[in-house]
C-alpha cells in the first residue's frame, strides 16, 4: 500500500472529480451503467447527510477513494425511533481495488463515526468483505429489512454497532432512506446527470443486481 496515502475530509471543490471516481468505480458493477454517482451528487443537499463523515483517500495527490454517510433509523417494535447511520457508496479507483485501501478508508470512517458519538451502523452490503470491518448480518441483532420477510435472514442486511449494547432489547425496521432511490425516481434528471460524463458502454454483465 502506497505510504503517500491520506484521508480527508471532501472539500466542495472535490465533488465532481469525487463523482468521476464513482461512476467509474460502479460501472456495469450492478446494473449496466451506474446511479451511485447521482445518489452522492443529490445528497450532499440531503439533511440526512453528515459532513462530518465524508472522507476522500487520496494517494500521491490524486483521489482514489470516496465514502459518504447518512443519518437513518430503526422504527422499534415498541414504537421508538432509534438514530443510526448508513452509508454509501464507497468507491475506489478500479485500478487500486483489492490492495486493502477500502478497508482502510472504511476503517478509519468507522472509527470517526464512533468518536462523535453514533450507536450503530446498518446497510446493504457483501458480508464476506464488510466482516473484516467488524459487521454481523442484522437479523442477528434482531432488526429487520424492510424488503424481506421478518422471519428471513438477510445475508446482506449487515450492522455494527458502535458502542456495545446500544441495540439492546431493540427490535425493529430499518428502511433504506429515500435519498438512495433518486435515479429511480427521477429518471429524466438521472439521465440528463449522467450525460454531463464521458460517453461509456452500458454492458449486461454476469452477477449484476438489477
Amino acid at each position: 500500500m502506497n505510504h503517500n496515502t491520506i484521508i480527508r475530509l471532501e472539500r466542495e471543490s472535490d465533488h465532481r472529480e469525487v463523482e468521476c471516481l464513482t461512476r467509474e468505480a460502479f460501472w456495469n458493477v450492478y446494473r449496466p451503467g451506474c446511479t451511485e454517482h447521482y445518489v452522492l451528487h443529490l445528497y450532499r443537499n440531503n439533511p440526512d447527510f453528515i459532513p462530518e463523515l465524508d472522507f476522500v483517500m487520496e494517494t500521491d495527490g490524486i483521489i482514489m477513494g470516496h465514502v459518504m454517510f447518512s443519518r437513518a433509523e430503526i422504527i422499534s417494535d415498541d414504537g421508538r425511533t432509534i438514530p443510526i447511520l448508513t452509508f454509501g457508496p464507497i468507491s475506489i479507483a478500479p485500478r487500486y481495488k483489492r490492495r486493502g485501501y477500502g478497508l482502510r478508508l472504511l476503517n478509519f470512517a468507522i472509527e470517526r463515526a464512533r468518536e462523535l458519538g453514533y450507536g450503530a451502523i446498518f446497510m446493504e452490503g457483501n458480508i464476506a468483505f464488510y466482516a473484516h470491518a467488524g459487521f454481523v448480518v442484522a437479523s442477528s441483532l434482531h432488526i429487520h429489512y424492510y424488503a424481506e420477510p421478518r422471519e428471513s435472514e438477510v445475508p446482506y442486511f449487515l450492522a455494527l454497532e458502535l458502542k456495545k449494547g446500544f441495540l439492546d432489547g431493540v427490535e425493529g425496521t430499518y428502511h433504506t432512506p429515500k435519498g438512495y432511490f433518486v435515479a429511480e425516481e427521477d429518471p429524466e434528471g438521472f439521465a440528463r446527470f449522467d450525460d454531463s460524463f464521458p460517453c461509456r458502454e452500458k454492458l449486461v454483465l454476469p452477477g449484476q443486481l438489477f
